[in-house]
């Protein structure tokens, strides 16, 4: 399933180089850096997980896509909002102000518990394993503030879950498959996955865990995954920090 997920995310790639639909200023933005890079690798990573999800489990690849779905309304509507984290955006919808993302939010919340409700049988099983996977892609991208960080991210989260048999295994191959596919160019610098991508990416092994994991262990997740998204900004300022390994892996990456 990774060869699928690789494969898929390549040539969705690919395809959207050579057309750049609505123009190719529009596939390209500056990042933190001051760097000009590439915007294809977020849908692509978004469709080839979601295929290889799906063939695996109809409910994940549901998620995934979803997921992705929602993280490009939010790239989109929310490009020129500097509000981050769920605080800033709930105290606006407080005020009644829908901000692209708090729909994000909802979104990616509802096909989580969608998508963990056909995953599951048991009724708290539903909750926990929509709440994983739901919680796994707001996690990959409060990290995502940096290149590669969160396809390093899904591969820390994904690589684990390989050896397991069943559903389990071949999500976190999809998951693993496709993140590998857009590191280099990620961690290079010349592509960024946005939140379409970092979203898509992250719901993919939130549903090998879903599928896989007894109660406890959804339990353990659940709450892990609830404690990273109310620091928010913490996982982002020490994602953010963490430069050292990164800027080294990106020189080497250059020089190849």
């Amino acid at each position: 399933m990774s060869a699928v997920a690789a494969g898929a995310t390549r040539i969705a790639a690919a395809v959207l180089r050579s057309r750049a639909p609505g123009g190719r200023a529009r596939w390209l933005r500056t990042h933190h850096a001051g760097r000009t890079v590439e915007l294809y690798a977020g849908p692509a990573v978004a469709a080839g997980a979601a295929l290889a999800a799906a063939r695996v489990r109809g409910a994940a690849g549901f998620a995934v896509l979803a997921a992705g779905a929602c993280g490009a309304y939010d790239d989109v509507a929310g490009a020129g909002d500097a509000r981050r984290g769920f605080r800033a955006h709930l105290s606006a919808l407080r005020d009644g102000e829908v901000t692209s993302g708090a729909v994000k939010l909802f979104g990616i919340s509802a096909a989580g518990l969608a998508a963990g409700a056909l995953l599951r049988e048991r009724p708290l099983d539903k909750v926990l394993a929509g709440v994983v996977i739901a919680g796994t892609a707001h996690f990959v991208n409060l990290v995502d503030v940096r290149p590669g960080r969160a396809a390093c991210a899904v591969l820390v989260l994904g690589v684990p879950g390989l050896p397991r048999r069943g559903a389990a295994g071949a999500l976190a191959a999809a998951a693993v498959g496709a993140a590998a596919a857009v590191l280099p160019d990620d961690l290079g610098g010349r592509a960024m996955v946005g939140d379409t991508g970092a979203h898509a990416l992250g719901a993919a092994p939130g549903a090998a865990v879903a599928a896989g994991c007894g109660r406890a262990g959804l339990l353990l997740h659940a709450a892990a995954l609830v404690a990273a998204a109310a620091r928010g900004e913490r996982v982002s300022a020490w994602a953010r920090a963490s430069g050292a390994p990164w800027a080294a892996a990106r020189r080497r990456l250059r020089r190849a």
